[in-house]
């Protein structure tokens, strides 16, 4: 079977390669360590006796996020951690972030045969650990062909996954054999993957590591500098957090709406997509409102609308708000943005129906009275007019997110158990010197 995706992969590659190209130069970022894509790593040199290397793979954004407390940890003992990821903005993040706490950061691999193969021969890891939904086939197999574990951790299947897995059951096992301990972050994913054949002693449910995120609180001055470089005037700030298109146009009629009904009020939209500044832009003239873009420094006067178009920011900017919208969870969009650094931060929060990457977190927000769904923009307008003219109500939601956030920490630590169990019975290998360069 896996000759057959090796097969299939090259033809598969040819036809997608024009459409992520262009995805590539539209978002930016990628030229610097393009390479990497096909596994031209930097020859990683030997490690000291008695020191172990982790490959560590967080695709994007909010995965680089929440595996800061793992590598302080691992940093703490002495491991050296080589990590990749998949995005731009996962990368300039890591880079920015990261770099004295690893041993470089990179791009991962495209999964083909040689990208892959080259990779493991540069890298040459003792551990792989691959965070939620990334599960390559010929990553895995390499690792097997290797003996090296793999730990998948704060390990997910959405809605769409899950179905096409069972759809697909036949390849499926080319995504989990070569896993060697499986960390789910729920109840329910646990029986997903018990459904599709996983073996129940690689299982150990640890919960999801995204709540366990600790966001540095902004001091009185740092919030009034910061709504200053926005822009934002004194009154209540609505914020669409994660942003997706459609989503924007519900948020400016219910910034309207809420002025309309005497509240002082500005809107702070941080789109998921730094590169559709050019779309928002164009929305904003439209509508007749003053705006400012971060990306532009900081803004001249007041404005009603602040455009957040930078990377790595939305935790500091969403403690500016008074009533978050998480985003990609109005129709069109199913998936949803998470809730979790909102909530972590005792924010009111609004989400649509389209929340299944957090099916589970966002109906336990709903049920504990943390968090509201609206089933559509007019829905959001409604409730966000209401409660922004509502401080109680505001309030109550907060303290309910707040106290949902305490009951659900201590995944990291459960999941950093299981990786130091598995460094710790890894067969002591004596280490050579390797003076080859790490450029």
């Amino acid at each position: 079977m896996l000759w057959l995706y090796r097969l299939l992969f090259a033809p598969a590659l040819l036809v997608t390669a024009p459409g992520y190209l262009r995805r590539m130069r539209r978002r930016g970022g990628y030229r610097g360590g393009f390479r990497q894509r096909f596994g031209r790593h930097p020859h990683l040199p030997g490690k000291p006796p008695g020191v172990r290397r982790v490959w560590l793979q967080a695709v994007s954004v909010g995965e680089m996020l929440a595996i800061g407390p793992l590598l302080e940890a691992l940093h703490r003992d002495q491991v050296e951690v080589y990590l990749t990821t998949t995005t731009s903005t996962g990368f300039r993040l890591a880079n920015d972030r990261y770099l004295a706490l690893t041993r470089g950061v990179g791009y991962f691999p495209i999964d083909w045969w040689p990208f892959v193969a080259t990779a493991w021969r540069r890298i040459a890891p003792d551990l792989v650990i691959l965070t939620e939904g990334e599960r390559w086939p010929e990553h895995l197999h390499q690792a097997a062909k290797r003996g090296v574990p793999v730990l998948a951790i704060n390990a997910r299947l959405s809605d769409r996954s899950f179905r096409r897995m069972k759809l697909f059951s036949s390849i499926t096992h080319l995504m989990f054999d070569g896993i060697t301990r499986l960390l789910p972050c729920s109840a329910q994913d646990e029986a997903r993957f018990r459904e599709l054949g996983v073996p129940g002693e690689k299982i150990f449910t640890t919960g999801n590591i995204k709540l366990d995120v600790h966001i540095a609180p902004l001091g009185d001055a740092e919030r009034a500098r910061l709504r200053g470089e926005l822009g934002l005037p004194a009154g209540l700030v609505l914020l669409g957090s994660s942003t997706w298109p459609g989503e924007e146009e519900a948020l400016l009629d219910a910034l309207r709406l809420t002025r309309e009904r005497g509240v002082r009020c500005a809107l702070l939209l941080v789109p998921r997509h730094a590169e559709r500044r050019g779309e928002i832009e164009r929305l904003l003239r439209r509508s007749g409102l003053r705006f400012h873009f971060r990306s532009q420094g900081g803004a001249a006067g007041e404005v009603d609308v602040a455009v957040g178009d930078t990377t790595g920011e939305l935790r500091k900017l969403t403690q500016l708000a008074d009533l978050v919208f998480v985003g990609k969870s109005l129709a069109p969009h199913t998936e949803g943005q998470t809730p979790v650094e909102a909530a972590a931060l005792e924010k009111p929060i609004l989400f649509g129906p389209g929340m299944s990457n957090f099916r589970l977190i966002a109906r336990d927000l709903v049920a504990r009275g943390a968090a509201r769904e609206v089933a559509d923009p007019a829905a959001l307008v409604a409730d966000a007019q209401e409660l922004l003219r509502d401080a109680t109500r505001r309030e109550a939601l907060a303290a309910a997110a707040g106290q949902w956030r305490r009951e659900n920490g201590g995944a990291v630590e459960r999941t950093l158990k299981v990786i130091r169990e598995e460094l710790a019975g890894l067969p002591e290998v004596p280490e050579k010197n390797d003076s080859r360069r790490t450029g």
